[in-house]
């Protein structure tokens, strides 16, 4: 899927066949007060591949090939915490699961919109972009 601000990114469907051995997360913390979502999520997979969730300034959903970044300090606005057990979300219960399949879907003129994955178990994970956070829910 190409979006026009942050080009193709990473096929997700690369992930197939992978199992999910690690998932980092960046969160922001302003005075004391996490953010409810994630911003950015890493699936590190079997292969040892890391996988970026996140959302673009132009509200795509981005999935690239990329390291989780280093935690930051942003002053008065407060800070980014990232790392592995920084709380719950949707994707956090399939680590050590085995992706089984993975559906895109576009909006137009703008790319990805949304991206679900199909776990071995049966399980799927839906994650949007809604209202320029990053949402992960789990698809029914």
């Amino acid at each position: 899927m190409h979006c026009p601000l942050h080009g193709a990114g990473t096929d997700p469907a690369r992930l197939v066949g992978r199992t999910i051995r690690r998932i980092v997360a960046s969160w922001h913390v302003c005075e004391g007060e996490r953010s409810e979502a994630p911003l950015d999520v890493w699936l590190i997979d079997s292969e040892g591949d890391s996988t970026r969730i996140s959302t673009g300034s132009d509200r795509c959903l981005i999935v690239e090939s990329a390291a989780p970044h280093e935690p930051y300090d942003m002053g008065e606005w407060g800070r980014i915490d990232v790392g592995e057990d920084l709380g719950d979300h949707a994707l956090l219960p399939h680590v050590g699961a085995t992706v089984a399949s993975v559906a895109e879907f576009a909006a137009p003129g703008a790319g990805r919109a949304r991206l679900e994955l199909s776990f071995d178990d049966g399980a799927r994970v839906r994650a949007d972009c809604w209202h320029g956070d990053l949402r992960l829910t789990r698809a029914r």
